[in-house]
């Protein structure tokens, strides 16, 4: 897994708002970068990632841009190197983006197939988790074991990440 620290802060954010724009509608699969967007409420009574849910392609780059004006959020996967269960592929890197403030991106490429849940550090509590998938699920190989390991998760975290198979159907899942 690649990993470049705010990467998009040179290129503006001409190109990157318009992909952000018209994500939501298109299919990820044919995208190159993945736009995330890290959003909230004026009065900081919501945070979310919007997709929160994702099925991409491995050598694929994910790309969290801070859209939220009030509020700095994280990147950071679930994974013991950050002080959390295990729910990212075992051959995976962890990553943390550190805190982003608004306009701030940080992108990973995706290399290792499997189910890469993440969350905001501030913020799980309230429920600001997202979910990618890379690549297409096996019958076996343990796909589905990362995911299974919940102790430790708030239970807000647990209810607001969307389901394996809604992703796998949809490629693309937006805001619950």
């Amino acid at each position: 897994m690649t990993v470049a620290r705010r990467e998009v802060l040179g290129l503006g954010l001409g190109g990157g708002l318009v992909a952000a724009l018209s994500l939501s509608r298109r299919d990820v699969w044919a995208e190159e970068v993945v736009e995330i967007r890290m959003q909230g409420r004026a009065d900081g009574a919501q945070v979310w990632f919007d997709p929160i849910g994702v099925l991409i392609k491995p050598g694929q780059m994910v790309r969290w841009t801070n859209y939220n004006p009030g509020n700095s959020h994280t990147t950071t996967a679930y994974h013991p190197a950050n002080g959390k269960p295990l729910r990212i592929p075992e051959a995976a890197k962890s990553w943390d983006s550190d805190y982003l403030l608004p306009d701030e991106s940080f992108s990973i490429t995706f290399t290792e197939q499997g189910v890469y849940d993440y969350y905001c550090i501030p913020h799980e509590q309230a429920g600001m988790v997202g979910r990618i998938i890379v690549g297409e699920p096996e019958a076996h190989g343990g796909w589905m074991e990362p995911v299974a390991a919940s102790r430790g998760v708030p239970d807000e975290a647990l209810k607001a990440f969307p389901m394996v198979e809604e992703i796998m159907a949809k490629r693309i899942v937006g805001r619950l």
